[in-house]
């Protein structure tokens, strides 16, 4: 008995990974091998023209005055900081470059982005102006990067206008998510002086996505059968549809620069490509294109150019890389001289392990809402049908009656039944809140043993023990069978109530086993 208990278990468990196995894509990343080596550490600015940078402005030689001005977007009007450099007397330069700044996806408000940047910026004596995010055409779902960019020219031309601007040495300065709009903006406005990329995917936002998953579930050091996840949730149309941006390529806008880039990457930001990205931008604007490139690493910066672990002096978070403001002003203000002055690369050598690439679709699973579907079917199944066979069953005790006939199961065929529907819902509900709880983690770029390991050991063991309820129910539906042949009024459940709750529960669990299969929970190797 217990041997075909066993043999009924083990083949349960086989077959749910080889279902795991086959029902979607799986992760396998390729290494980087060709590792970029930049020229020299120091990452100082120069230039092809000395003079051009003989009268450079420093970090900090001006005072800024700063005013909140109205962007007309044309539909509608949001507000912009404009800092600008002013002389010992309060007066305003004259002709000087000007910078735009394009949000990332976590920043929004012109008063709270780019703070330290853009003053700094300013006190070396370039003008900069930070719109808010138009946030009314912008969401988690929808996201059009064209027409965003045409938002942002509108800054660019009221940058033009403003006293002490020289409009002919006004640029653009994208990080992050902005990467993707500057490019758009200098293919649209050909006339914009430069562009600034900081921290910048380059490939597009899923590719990204995955990229950055990868790297932050193995600094979390979760084990290996999570990242079959990966593919599966990054690849899949996302619950409730939208998110066509995810594909969105700007390599296309990136092979018709004509103005200087300034490409710039903090060593310790893990979510982006760092090396691939740099390749990338120097392939494309090196065919057909007169944008030349300059390329900066920052040593110990993360994704904002900040050194993590360490506290400004004014106590707003981490401080920028002192060196970072200190090259972006004399790159800007040295140009053209500076556009391709050597070294093109330098600084700290980068270490980008993986390639960012396409992502595997899945197949079987690809409509997330598919997906949903199946978890919450599954569970209201086993929940509903479990919960109204007890109150059933207590509203009889309660009423002094012995169980109806029509509402019990066979002996030995309830146990395993309430297992199988309670623990299958407890393996899908653990999982999920493992990986809520590794997502924390990995956001954080935290380690936690107990919850990484010990969580997935918990999740794993309660899949087990659903695979051996459902074994041993097997066993006891097949034993009584073989006692009908005898008793015709033997049977594995007695009246409607019973036979509904059977058929929901097993299907229900059936639903989450083979999901928990679909997310790695059943990984044998296969």
């Amino acid at each position: 008995m217990v041997f075909r208990t066993f043999a009924a278990s083990l083949a349960l468990l086989v077959g749910l990974a080889v279902v795991g196995s086959l029902a979607g894509p799986q992760w396998h990343p390729v290494p980087v091998r060709d590792h970029i080596v930049p020229t020299r550490v120091d990452t100082t600015i120069e230039s092809n023209d000395p003079v051009s940078l003989a009268d450079a402005g420093q970090v900090g030689d001006h005072e800024v005055r700063s005013t909140v001005v109205p962007v007309d977007l044309g539909d509608t009007t949001v507000e912009g900081l404009l800092r600008r450099p002013v002389d010992e007397d309060g007066m305003l330069l004259e002709d000087r470059p000007g910078v735009v700044f394009v949000h990332g996806a976590g920043t929004g408000r012109a008063q709270e982005a780019f703070v330290r940047t853009a003053r700094m910026l300013a006190s070396a004596g370039i003008v900069t102006l930070v719109p808010d995010k138009r946030l009314d055409t912008y969401s988690t779902r929808e996201r059009d990067y064209e027409a965003m960019a045409e938002d942002y020219l509108r800054s660019v031309d009221l940058l033009r206008t403003v006293e002490g601007v020289d409009p002919a040495r006004v640029g653009a300065y994208g990080e992050s998510e902005g990467t993707w709009i500057v490019p758009v903006m200098q293919v649209d406005d050909p006339t914009l002086a430069f562009t600034v990329l900081v921290s910048a995917p380059v490939v597009p936002p899923r590719e990204q996505a995955a990229f950055a998953v990868d790297n932050y579930l193995r600094n979390t050091g979760v084990p290996g059968q999570v990242f079959r996840a990966i593919p599966r949730a990054v690849g899949m149309q996302l619950p409730g549809g939208g998110f066509d941006y995810a594909d969105f390529d700007v390599r296309p806008w990136l092979e018709q620069q004509t103005a200087p880039i300034l490409v710039v990457y903090g060593t310790a930001d893990p979510s982006m490509p760092i090396e691939q990205g740099v390749r990338l931008i120097l392939a494309d604007t090196g065919v057909g294109t007169d944008a030349p490139v300059t390329v900066r690493y920052y040593a110990g910066a993360d994704h904002g150019i900040r050194l993590r672990g360490e506290q400004s002096t004014d106590g707003a978070g981490s401080p920028l890389h002192p060196d970072f403001p200190r090259d972006l002003a004399a790159w800007i203000q040295g140009l053209p001289g500076t556009a391709d002055a050597a070294p093109r690369v330098a600084g700290d050598s980068p270490e980008q392990l993986y390639l960012a690439a396409p992502v595997p679709r899945p197949q079987w699973w690809g409509n997330g809402d598919v997906v949903v579907a199946v978890v919450v079917a599954g569970t209201g199944l086993v929940v509903l049908a479990l919960v109204a066979w007890g109150v059933a069953a207590l509203a009889h005790r309660l009423l002094h009656r012995p169980a109806p006939h029509g509402g019990r199961f066979a002996p030995g065929v309830g146990p395993p039944l309430v297992v199988l529907g309670v623990v299958s819902v407890a393996t899908v509900v653990g999982l999920a809140l493992y990986l809520a709880a590794v997502a924390r983690l990995a956001v954080d770029y935290e380690r936690d043993a107990l919850v990484v390991q010990g969580g997935w050991i918990t999740v794993r063991v309660l899949g087990v023990v659903a695979a051996v309820a459902a074994a041993v129910l097997l066993r006891r539906v097949g034993d009584v069978r073989v006692h009908r042949r005898a008793d015709r009024d033997v049977a594995v459940a007695h009246g409607a109530v019973a036979h509904v709750t059977l058929w929901a529960v097993v299907l229900g669990s059936a639903l989450l086993l083979v999901t928990a299969a679909y997310w790695g929970v059943y990984q044998l190797g296969i």
